[in-house]
């Protein structure tokens, strides 16, 4: 008897910035788990970074080091389809053509071009400044990510669920036109369980996001990585008096990166906290502590991964090649049932 066929999961990931602590708790972890499960794919979305990335050699230096650092976490790519977007031009093939099945009200209810609207209108602007069609078209160019990969299921945030949807509605309308030739899959959103909540706060207390400019970058050197620590807020409570773990910003980031080995450490820290006698100072050289030895490993293989000529450009023309594959399969289809092909 044949084994079933496994559903396929797609993760991108935007090259906008350094990751950061956050990342790895609220989307590299739960993401990574899914591949027990799914035929999994993840790919690092640098033409989804142009609409705020303009500077090339930044651009560059994001995606290596957004791409070292999944590989780093433990992005397996004997076991996964690992690939830049860009190295496949066959999305960009499809993203005109679903481009013109794609109806204008849809992308005018589009989250991120609304709230780039109602900004401008706050503000007294054009409802429309500043606004490019990189950030109007978004939605569609990620619908055809998802929908040229024929994913199944696709891990997000709440934040993120439309464009799951919109991507659902897209392959909705090329199949009502075109579905006797062709069909895409209708792909579901998820929210992993235990990416669900588990937000980091960063250093103004607030979540950690590079939104905020709040973030604890993964690979920092020791010496950064002690400065970061040390400006996470604390209230002026004396080191005497009981304390709140759970208000603490310090201790919900070491409740999250302390390992279940070592689970004594946060029943202990939280044991002294709330008797009093512990002050924040020697909490954040607890967590200091914990974050050194847990990410000093990765850490190492970042740093190996990040060097010119390392496994890391093998790696990504490997994932290309497959990548390229699956969406030559379902591009020449899609050929065919327009009428392009000869």
């Amino acid at each position: 008897m044949s084994q079933p066929v496994a559903k396929v999961s797609l993760t991108g990931i935007k090259p906008t910035g350094e990751p950061h602590l956050g990342n790895l708790i609220g989307a590299i972890r739960p993401a990574l788990q899914l591949a027990e499960e799914y035929d999994s794919l993840y790919f690092i979305a640098d033409y989804h970074a142009l609409t705020s990335v303009r500077d090339p050699e930044e651009l560059r230096h994001y995606t290596r080091s957004v791409a070292a650092s999944w590989l780093a976490a433990g992005l397996d790519p004997r076991r996964t389809t690992f690939y830049v977007q860009s190295d496949v031009p066959e999305i960009f093939e499809l993203n005109w053509v679903l481009s013109c099945m794609t109806g204008k009200g849809l992308m005018n209810r589009a989250h991120a071009y609304k709230a780039a609207r109602d900004r401008n209108v706050e503000a007294g602007e054009d409802p429309d400044a500043g606004v490019n069609m990189g950030l109007y078209n978004y939605p569609i160019l990620m619908a055809v990510d998802i929908l040229i990969m024929e994913s199944d299921v696709v891990p997000v945030g709440k934040d993120q669920v439309q464009h799951v949807e919109y991507a659902a509605d897209i392959a909705g309308s090329f199949n009502h036109v075109y579905g006797d030739s062709y069909s895409f899959k209708i792909p579901k959103a998820i929210i992993p369980e235990s990416g669900n909540g588990n937000t980091l706060p960063g250093l103004d207390g607030r979540k950690m996001s590079k939104s905020y400019d709040n973030t604890i970058p993964l690979f920092l050197p020791e010496n950064q990585l002690k400065k970061l620590v040390r400006r996470i807020p604390t209230d002026s409570t004396p080191v005497e008096a009981p304390k709140d773990p759970d208000s603490s910003p310090v201790f919900q980031i070491l409740e999250q990166f302390a390992p279940p080995s070592s689970a004594d450490v946060v029943a202990d820290t939280r044991k002294r906290l709330e008797a009093g006698g512990m002050g924040w100072g020697e909490l954040k050289n607890v967590l200091f502590e914990v974050l050194l030895t847990e990410l000093g490993p990765m850490r190492e293989r970042y740093d190996e991964l990040m060097k010119p000529g390392s496994d890391l450009d093998v790696v990504l023309d490997e994932g290309a090649q497959k990548a390229r594959e699956r969406a030559s399969r379902v591009l020449s289809s899609v050929r065919k049932a327009i009428g392009v092909n000869r």
